[in-house]
């Protein structure tokens, strides 16, 4: 079988990385990162000018109605630059979910204004895989209360999609009444994440009609939202490992470049080896996300817990390649270690995740 991507996927790789490396380079990710705000609206609008907000949304609503492999190769190419991106949840989590379960009504109210960029959405859905003592959000009628912890995209947010204890999804503005966003602080600052803490705040406006249909929703736009975090992933394992291979080639000791040592190639080539099969698993799970509904979630599940586990071990290895500048902040490779470790944690652990693929297989 001739598995591989397609030219107009590897022309969406290239456009979308000359348009970060030009407009968003690691100096511009490394302020970004140090600012109390890491959302660009500049850089956020050059990216809706590519077209890539409108990946997954449908032709009929302004998009490109492309899949979730194509989605897949656009967080490549933004984890590959750890570029400060509210990605994740407005790109592909909210798209999917109103897809799956969204009413033709909320479907072109939200998705065509989610194309042009003029509304971003967070997804509180962490609850909804495994919650902290005390975490959840909980609904009494039409009232929400409750806490929800590592929300996805919450800085720069306008709108929050929200998964509740009953398996309802809630859509809630930023400014309801009630509803407070707080700053989570984790290892990775070109993302930010949030908590939402909600006192008795009255929702006007829920997903989908039934609630088998927002059940299923919550579990397909958490699906691609592992997918999404396994390809960034992949993006920061890359440039981690030609960050190290490009060290190793000008680094100089005892007389001679370090990748000169058999111990230093042995290290890149135990990387490269570990990144090219957890390649091929990343791009079969997204393609089976849309073209094999029996296998997705599992294969969603294993691509997520496998390339996340590559990643932390890529980008280690990349630190110790770099020796002792390996581990100050002024080594381009700590934003990718930092990036592979909030991948790692964020919608389930390795851990976590293979006990779910268990589960899923009757295990």
């Amino acid at each position: 079988m001739d598995f591989g991507l397609s030219a107009e996927q590897l022309l969406l790789e290239e456009s979308l990385g000359g348009l970060l490396d030009a407009r968003a380079p690691t100096q511009r990710a490394r302020a970004l990162a140090a600012a109390d705000d890491a959302f660009d609206p500049d850089l956020w609008q050059a990216v809706v000018g590519l077209g890539v907000t409108g990946i997954l949304v449908p032709v009929e609503h302004g998009g490109s109605g492309l899949g979730l492999l194509d989605a897949a190769v656009a967080a490549w190419t933004v984890g590959a630059r750890a570029t400060p991106l509210p990605f994740l949840g407005t790109t592909v989590m909210a798209p999917v979910a109103l897809r799956t379960a969204g009413t033709p009504e909320q479907q072109g109210r939200y998705l065509p204004r989610i194309v042009r960029g003029e509304l971003r959405i967070g997804i509180a859905a962490t609850e909804a895989i495994s919650k902290r003592d005390g975490a959840g959000i909980r609904r009494d009628g039409g009232v929400l209360t409750g806490s929800a912890l590592f929300v996805i995209d919450a800085e720069s947010a306008d709108v929050f999609l929200i998964a509740v204890e009953d398996g309802s999804l809630a859509l809630l503005p930023r400014d309801a009444r009630g509803l407070e966003v707080r700053r989570l602080v984790t290892v990775d600052r070109t993302r930010r994440v949030g908590e939402l803490v909600l006192g008795s705040v009255p929702v006007a406006e829920w997903l989908g009609a039934a609630p088998d249909t927002a059940a299923q929703a919550t579990r397909r736009m958490i699906d691609a939202g592992r997918l999404m975090l396994a390809a960034d992933a992949l993006g920061a394992a890359d440039r981690a490992l030609a960050l190290a291979v490009e060290w190793a080639k000008t680094r100089r000791q005892f007389g001679r470049t370090i990748g000169s040592f058999q111990a230093v190639k042995h290290l890149c080539a135990e990387m490269a080896a570990a990144i090219e099969p957890a390649r091929s698993l990343l791009w079969w799970a997204a393609h089976a996300f849309d073209h094999l509904p029996d296998e997705a979630a599992l294969a969603a599940t294993h691509a997520k817990a496998h390339l996340t586990e590559v990643a932390s071990q890529v980008v280690r290895t990349a630190t110790e390649v770099h020796g002792g500048t390996g581990f100050t902040a002024e080594c381009d490779v700590q934003l990718f270690f930092k990036r592979a470790a909030l991948d790692r944690h964020l919608l389930g652990s390795p851990a976590l995740l293979r006990e779910h693929a268990a589960r899923l297989q009757g295990l």
